[in-house]
């Protein structure tokens, strides 16, 4: 499968994919960020409730971010649909997570352990395998 990087103002390009977050028998469109620094996929908390999913609920855990402040997560398990290929996995939500421009982040646990992703900025590609 191959993605083509989302293009910003002031030619700022940025790993972003779409995906479908779905539980039970509801899904939900969205843009994430490929994110090979995050730990864990995590997504907008707005995105559990579209979804019908009390994520307080979930497992509750903390994340740094490059702020350096601890926030809340939850962790519960969804099917990701990416390119076609669907999956089970456990993300985490966090809430205002949507602030930063995109609905969350694709990372290792739940991402990068289902595929081998290859990044090549110059030609503005991911290319997963």
């Amino acid at each position: 499968m191959r993605f083509r990087y989302k293009e910003f103002p002031r030619h700022i390009k940025r790993p972003i994919i779409p995906i479908e977050v779905c539980f039970q028998n509801e899904c939900w469109p969205c843009e994430v960020l490929v994110d090979s620094g995050a730990d864990h996929c995590i997504l907008d908390a707005q995105i559990a409730e579209v979804l019908g999913i009390d994520f307080h609920r979930g497992r509750e855990g903390k994340v740094v971010g490059v702020t350096g402040v601890p926030e809340k997560i939850y962790f519960y398990p969804v099917r990701l649909k990416v390119g076609g290929w669907e999956y089970r996995t456990t993300i985490a939500f966090l809430e205002g997570l949507a602030n930063y421009g995109h609905a969350g982040v694709v990372g290792q646990k739940g991402f990068f352990d289902k595929f081998v992703v290859k990044f090549d900025y110059l030609k503005g590609l991911i290319a997963l395998r």
